[in-house]
């Protein structure tokens, strides 16, 4: 699981910050997360391969998160894309995007695939046989939806010395690695257990931004591998963050900490502050595992 951080920072884009966008690879899919300005800009320099973006999830409708779609669109199209592009986000997304492109006469060679989200309850988004995509309703000033993005339990992996040892033939393996027992040809059953060993286990990445602090959200990321949580501003502006409804560093931990999640990546942080260390550090009093994002940045989790 391999997350980039294409833009982390909150508002409007500066000499040195971007807004919200991240690319996360996982079992061979490569999802884009919001998407706001400079956001293909962003993507070259992290040589993330535009073909491979089939899957755009965009969290709410503020220019920070999404304003970067619509170049996107139109440089997938000056590429000559031919694959559809699925597109999730709030209702409104589908006519905003199709407004620009019609008064710029811009339509696509492509197949644009809209899934407008308003409910506040989870709902799967996307799944194949390999991951699932479901929603994190938040809390913010217009309706916003967290994602969270889990693995499906991979197949066992071979205990290659038993299965030679009695003599199964090849023709079964994948029986066996999908948990099946094996009846030998005397009538006894070898349990799968004897035969595999356990797989890796799955990983899951939730992205929560924007949001006020809402504990609403502990259940569905219970244990989670790593958390992304917005931390717009420090404990000492956390009137300004109950105001704008965003989170302070110290309540993104806590969310992390009751959550018990593996890891804490902290972004969207405000513009006003000198550094970004301190968001690290505040975080770091009440939950220890913390990394900061940052443009450009690299996660790989194993």
């Amino acid at each position: 699981m391999k997350l980039t951080i294409l833009g982390c920072y909150a508002a409007t884009p500066t000499k040195h910050t971007n807004p919200t966008a991240q690319v996360l690879e996982i079992r061979n899919h490569i999802f884009l997360i919001d998407c706001g300005e400079g956001t293909q800009v962003q993507l070259r320099r992290s040589k993330v391969k535009f073909a491979r973006i089939k899957h755009i999830f965009i969290s709410h409708l503020h220019g920070d998160h999404f304003y970067g779609l619509i170049g996107l669109i139109s440089t997938f199209m000056l590429l000559g894309r031919s694959a559809d592009l699925h597109i999730y986000g709030p209702k409104g997304l589908k006519e905003l995007t199709l407004l620009q492109l019609k008064l710029t006469k811009s339509w696509t060679s492509y197949t644009l695939c809209f899934h407008e989200l308003e409910s506040d309850q989870p709902e799967v988004l996307f799944e194949d046989d390999k991951v699932t995509v479901t929603t994190i309703p938040l809390n913010h000033r217009v309706y916003a939806n967290g994602f969270l993005f889990k693995e499906k339990e991979k197949e066992r992996k071979l205990n290659i010395n038993a299965v030679l040892n009695y003599e199964i033939e090849r023709c079964y393996y994948q029986n066996i690695k999908n948990g099946r027992d094996i009846t030998l040809d005397s009538g006894e059953v070898i349990p799968n257990e004897k035969l595999t060993f356990d797989p890796p286990k799955s990983k899951g990445y939730a992205f929560c931004s924007d949001t006020v602090y809402f504990p609403q959200i502990i259940d569905q990321i219970k244990e989670v591998d790593v958390l992304y949580h917005e931390a717009t501003f420090l404990d000492k502006h956390d009137h300004l963050a109950l105001k704008t409804k965003h989170t302070t560093a110290k309540q993104a931990a806590m969310i992390a900490k009751d959550a018990n999640v593996g890891q804490l990546v902290l972004g969207h942080f405000s513009t006003r502050y000198d550094s970004i260390q301190e968001f690290k550090e505040e975080a770091e009093t009440v939950f220890e595992n913390v990394v900061l994002a940052d443009d450009g940045k690299v996660f790989e989790f194993n």
